[in-house]
């Protein structure tokens, strides 16, 4: 199992007027502990000891809901995508003043590496590290394509070795997917099945079968 970074997670709201402002049920120590108790550190920050602080807009409904979840600015990286999904997670936690109808909140969520394993690490390699996800998408993209294709009959299999190669490449391979098994188990003891799945389809489109289970009993 892999080791998990250290999560750091600063508060700040951003609406149209102070009285409008939601509250989360609890008030900001209820809402930090719920983000840092259902934070999945994602596979590649960990990894490459990335820490960032990741700007999370969204908008409050008076009926509690969260639409319109966006990273902004974000790194364009895992870390994002893993603060976008919390932060949905958060639906029915708030409370809007009467009379209001929708407020807008910003909300900087700062992941911090754990310093006694990622000592030796330096910002140019998580630097490197952040540039490597970003280009590695259209080769992941690639491969993901290939095999949704494949299971529904319309790969173009001469490809299969180029692909093969591409999942060398990218490092697709049992230690990664043992990760992913992890992250997913890990979001449905949360009660998030959709974010499961996302991770158990991805297992699937890089052509492993490993959750294919979870995906039949869990996915619709």
């Amino acid at each position: 199992m892999m080791k998990r970074l250290v999560l750091y997670i600063v508060l700040s709201f951003s609406c149209c007027a102070v009285f409008a402002q939601p509250a989360f049920k609890g008030g900001e120590q209820a809402l930090a502990a719920f983000l840092k108790d259902h934070i999945v550190y994602p596979e590649f920050s960990v990894k490459n000891c990335i820490g960032a602080t990741i700007q999370i807009s969204f908008r409050v409904n008076k009926n509690g809901t969260v639409d319109q979840v966006k990273a902004s600015p974000g790194l364009g990286i895992d870390l994002d995508d893993e603060a976008v999904r919390v932060v949905k997670m958060t639906r029915g936690h708030w409370i809007l003043q009467p009379g209001i109808e929708a407020a807008n909140l910003t909300i900087p969520i700062r992941f911090e590496p754990d310093m006694s394993r990622c000592a030796t690490t330096t910002q140019m390699s998580r630097e490197q590290a952040i540039t490597a996800y970003r280009n590695r998408q259209e080769l992941e993209n690639a491969v993901t394509n290939y095999y949704e294709n494949k299971y529904a009959g319309k790969a173009d299999t001469s490809k299969e070795s180029y692909i093969l190669a591409l999942k060398k490449q990218l490092g697709f391979d049992d230690e990664l997917i043992d990760d992913v098994l992890q992250q997913a188990a890990d979001k449905l003891k949360q009660g998030d099945q959709d974010g499961a799945c996302t991770d158990w389809k991805f297992i699937r489109n890089i052509g492993s079968d490993r959750a294919d289970k979870f995906i039949t009993q869990y996915c619709k």
